[in-house]
């Protein structure tokens, strides 16, 4: 029989942070702190110099925190659930703030108690065993807990759960025979979702420039395009994970997003930073061995999407705008890779395309929220009455693209690079093709993809690529 039955009287104890929680409140509010008041992060430095109970306190001070946003474990909440319904007393035990812990009490509605970090002093590991055992007197305890600061009070608990256990605290249930609740989803596979490598696809567009100028034979443009297209798929990579640590309550309030790996709390924010640091590091290091305008481009693309995430993403219309301005960056990236000539109809194409396309994206989202949405909700600077604003000028900037192209092709530099320029004018209609489907997909509700992803993924699109492509050959090489 369960100790924990045939003991009633024992108070159980119950830790936060990896336990109760698939995250840690510490990472969770300094994220919550760079979103809400960057303006104090200078001040971190001093607040740890004073302690981390001093720096956990001052942090839960400045920001607003809604503890139904956490990644809570079913698991343990269901097993806390029983355990009060048999009567048991229930502490939430926690090294974080007293302030967050209490919120996440009143949540939950399921602790008698709570006993966590108070500004002076930080309650974890012999602290907070100290303080278990001052409380619950001679009769014991129980004890939930994750990590190596919870080992020493498993070892003197009356019956331990280790929930998802780091190593130490592995370690140490197989050697007593403690119950365990395993981690549940892989953590390599979040690790590699949260690169979102099919997002990618988006860096295919740093080949276009070696296409258009017929290079794309040569071996050196090839490799030089191809070492550009990872330094930029690995910086990208490192920014999805930066944006999605600073959307967390935003995500969580998604009915997809909760489940990307940090929302949810399959990837921990360390490992998830840590991962960050590396991927620009990579990239960095791709791109010492191609041109040093390649260099400043990247430069360029890491501070606008930081900015983006930090800010711009919430800006009306700002953000749409740096969007079309990123994809045209691949373009220009791809330029510099292989040391070419800019072409002007391809960067304004290119901007009154993608600009289309971000646009998609965010009637998309403001969509998925339905009416009543408004900027707190959606995390962005749209409301529900927006909507057919950015239908229309999403529409009118898929067309002015395809104007682009069709002065283009009747320009002089068309005519320089092809020997049957009149061979590309079908290239309006297909284009116009894929936009107006998308916007009527997006009008529908069926539009679940990013829309530069979708169009790289729908087959009726890659017909239309393909055509395009065909024709292009064949107006530079047809006699």
């Amino acid at each position: 029989m369960d100790a924990r039955v045939m003991q009633p009287d024992r108070t159980i104890y119950v830790d936060l942070d990896g336990t109760l929680i698939r995250s840690d409140l510490l990472w969770e509010t300094l994220f919550l702190l760079v979103r809400q008041r960057p303006g104090l992060l200078w001040r971190l430095p001093f607040w740890l110099a004073k302690g981390k109970a001093v720096l956990k306190a001052r942090i839960a001070e400045a920001i607003a925190f809604d503890a139904a946003a956490l990644p809570y474990r079913p698991e343990v909440v269901e097993a806390l659930g029983a355990a009060r319904a048999q009567g048991r007393t229930l502490v939430l035990a926690t090294a974080a703030d007293r302030r967050l812990a209490e919120a996440v009490a009143g949540h939950l509605g399921l602790f008698d108690a709570v006993m966590a970090s108070d500004g002076a002093r930080n309650l974890s590991s012999h602290a907070k065993r100290q303080a278990i055992l001052a409380h619950c007197g001679p009769r014991g305890y129980d004890y939930y807990g994750n990590s190596a600061d919870d080992v020493c009070l498993f070892e003197m608990a009356g019956e331990a759960t280790v929930v998802s256990p780091d190593r130490a605290a592995g370690r140490w249930a197989r050697s007593s025979g403690a119950q365990v609740l395993p981690r549940t989803g892989s953590l390599a596979r979040g690790c590699l979702k949260a690169m979102r490598p099919h997002q990618w696809m988006k860096n295919l567009l740093i080949f276009v420039p070696a296409v258009l100028s017929h290079e794309f034979l040569d071996p050196h443009t090839v490799a030089a395009a191809l070492a550009a297209f990872f330094a930029f798929s690995f910086a990208a990579s490192a920014v999805y994970i930066l944006n999605d640590l600073l959307d967390l309550e935003a995500d969580r309030r998604h009915k997809t997003k909760r489940h990307r790996p940090f929302a949810s709390g399959t990837v921990p924010i360390p490992l998830g930073l840590a991962l960050a640091g590396a991927l620009v590091g990579a990239s960095l290091t791709l791109s010492l061995f191609l041109p040093p305008t390649f260099l400043l481009v990247l430069g360029v693309y890491l501070a606008t999407t930081t900015a983006y995430s930090l800010a711009l993403k919430r800006m009306l219309l700002i953000d749409v705008l740096t969007l079309a301005g990123l994809y045209t960056t691949r373009i220009v990236a791809g330029t510099a890779a292989i040391e070419a000539d800019e072409s002007f109809w391809l960067l304004a194409f290119s901007l009154f395309f993608f600009l289309s396309l971000a646009l998609v994206k965010r009637y998309t989202e403001l969509l998925d929220f339905g009416e009543g949405a408004h900027r707190s909700k959606t995390g962005r600077g749209y409301v529900d009455v927006d909507l057919d604003t950015i239908g229309q000028a999403g529409m009118s900037s898929g067309f002015a693209a395809v104007l682009v192209l069709a002065l283009y092709v009747d320009s002089a530099e068309m005519r320089e690079l092809y020997a049957h320029p009149y061979m590309v004018w079908p290239l309006c209609p297909l284009v116009l093709y894929i936009i107006v489907r998308i916007w009527i997909l997006a009008r529908r509700g069926q539009m679940h993809d990013d829309p530069v992803v979708f169009i790289l993924n729908d087959w009726r699109s890659q017909v239309m690529i393909g055509l395009g492509a065909a024709m292009l050959v064949a107006a530079a090489y047809v006699p």
